[in-house]
């Protein structure tokens, strides 16, 4: 299979070029973030208070490594369930994320947020930590250092392979599959 590669952060003029069902490679830099992370991200913009980080533009990996083997950039890095970020992921498209790179289904208002600000989601095969482990080529906590593993990182990744389950004009591909099998 061929995989189109595109180079991150995404530049906007590329997000309405991405297809559900496209298969991609990521080169670039993006942040992990898992629960913990969003949880205190949300808290600070309700409160009011500055975030520590600048969140626009940038993609989200809903990761949280392992221990990092010795001689290692990082352990295995494999997806977390993205439905646990649902009920914060249209407030962190309103301050401008553009992509989201976890697995599983995503529920009809956080499709409905990415739609209105043209973000994209991409799903990496769970299971796979430890070869996905092996595109990321730099890591470091940013901030939050207090979570541990759930600290938000800045990952600088070559070649992760990714498809894109829902693009920026809400074509879903859980139910674009579901359609076709209901045909059958």
């Amino acid at each position: 299979m061929t995989r189109r590669r595109i180079e991150l952060p995404l530049l906007e003029e590329n997000i309405p070029t991405l297809k559900a069902g496209e298969a991609v490679l990521l080169s670039g830099s993006l942040l992990s973030f898992r629960d913990a992370a969003h949880k205190k991200i949300i808290q600070a913009l309700d409160a009011g208070e500055p975030l520590p980080i600048n969140l626009a533009g940038e993609t989200v990996y809903y990761m949280g490594p392992c221990p990092t083997p010795p001689g290692k950039v990082i352990g295995s890095a494999g997806p977390t369930t993205s439905g646990r970020m649902d009920s914060y992921t249209p407030k962190m498209l309103n301050i401008g994320v553009k992509g989201m790179i976890g697995k599983g289904q995503r529920n009809a208002a956080v499709i409905e947020a990415m739609v209105k600000h043209q973000a994209v989601y991409f799903t990496a095969l769970g299971g796979a930590g430890v070869l996905i482990a092996r595109s990321i080529k730099e890591a470091k906590v940013i901030a939050y250092p207090e979570l541990g593993p759930e600290a938000i990182h800045r990952l600088v990744v070559e070649d992760l392979p990714v498809i894109v389950t829902i693009d920026a004009f809400g074509n879903d591909l859980y139910q674009i599959g579901r359609n076709q099998y209901s045909r059958v």
